[in-house]
Order: structure tokens, then sequence, then C-alpha cells
């Protein structure tokens, strides 16, 4: 074959192709802070494929698109109690500014900011786990709801059931009742 039959016959180079990280990997980097689940900015930076410094240049110039229920800035104190209880801090790791903090909505809005193809299609996996894990727990309060329910029902028939178990236990072994013995007795006339 020539070359230009060899060019027309191949397909285009796909410009990003990604591997999506198990749905572990997205979960054990979720924390919850401030009673919101949020991802840090470090953990984003690898996963979107830019540096941190980068990251968070582009949400400074778009800071508009980040209100507080998409992103807070931690402050250093919650930086170090996280890298600590994580135990996720190296020789030489410091950090010198308070990390961000993305919610749900903020790591959509991010990919947006940062228009890459990574960023995007990370974006859109993260979400869907975030979906997951909101699907897991409303099945799971179901399930705690439907327990208490019973717990309640049966808690009543407690003492109902001790009732039973009590007459049951007379029905099988009655207590000996002292009788006189029947029958001659001999001295007795």
């Amino acid at each position: 074959m020539n070359t230009a039959t060899d060019t027309l016959l191949q397909e285009p180079p796909t410009r990003y192709s990604t591997v999506a990280p198990p749905d572990a990997a997205i979960t054990g980097r979720i924390h919850h802070i401030r009673g919101q689940k949020v991802m840090l900015d470090r953990d984003l930076a690898e996963l979107y494929g830019v540096e941190v410094k980068r990251l968070k240049e582009q949400v400074r110039r778009n800071i508009a698109r980040f209100p507080e229920d998409f992103m807070l800035e931690l402050t250093l104190e919650e930086d170090h109690a996280l890298r600590s209880h994580f135990a996720t801090l190296k020789q030489g790791e410091h950090a010198k500014y308070a990390p961000f903090a993305f919610t749900e909505h903020g790591i959509l809005m991010l990919a947006n900011v940062l228009r890459s193809e990574q960023a995007i299609a990370m974006s859109i996996h993260i979400i869907r786990v975030f979906a997951r894990m909101r699907e897991v727990l409303l099945s799971s309060s179901d399930v705690v709801a439907k327990l208490k329910e019973l717990e309640g029902r049966l808690s009543g028939h407690d003492e109902e059931i001790q009732a039973l178990f009590d007459h049951l236990t007379e029905l099988v072994s009655p207590a000996e009742q002292h009788r006189k013995p029947i029958g001659f007795k001999p001295g007795e006339a």
C-alpha cells in the first residue's frame, strides 16, 4: 500500500484519553468539612492534570463563579488538621497558602474554568461518584427508618413474650406443692 492510502485509513488521533480512577480513589479524597462534602484543590489538581498553582490562579481569576456554597477557603489550622489526620504531610511539604475545598457544584464549575478535556472528563466522573454516594446514603436512611419502625412495634411485645415464657415454664415444670402423704402409716390407728 502507499503512504497516501495509509494516512487516509488511519483514524484521527484522539486529543485525550483517560482511564477514570476507581470510585474508591475518589471517595477517599472526599472530606467532610464545615458540614459539607468537599474535595481539596491539591487532589483535584492531581486528577485534572494541572498544578495546584494554576488551578488556584484560574479560580481567583473567576472568583465570581465560586460562591461560598461552591468553594471554601480553609484555614491553615484546618489544613494542618486534615494532613495530620490522614498523615499526608511529606517531608519538605508545608502549605504556604490556605487550600481551597470545592463542593460538588464547585467541582463542576472548576472544570468549566479550567477548560481542559481531562478536567471535564474527571469532573463528570467525580460528579457521578457523588451521585452514587447520595443514592447509597438515601437507601441506607430508608433501611434505618424501617428498622426504627420495627423496633417501635416490637418493644411493646417484650413484656407479653416474657409473660408467655413464664406461663410455659410453669406448665413444663410445675412447682411442687407440699402434700400430706397418702397411704397407711404404721403406728397410726
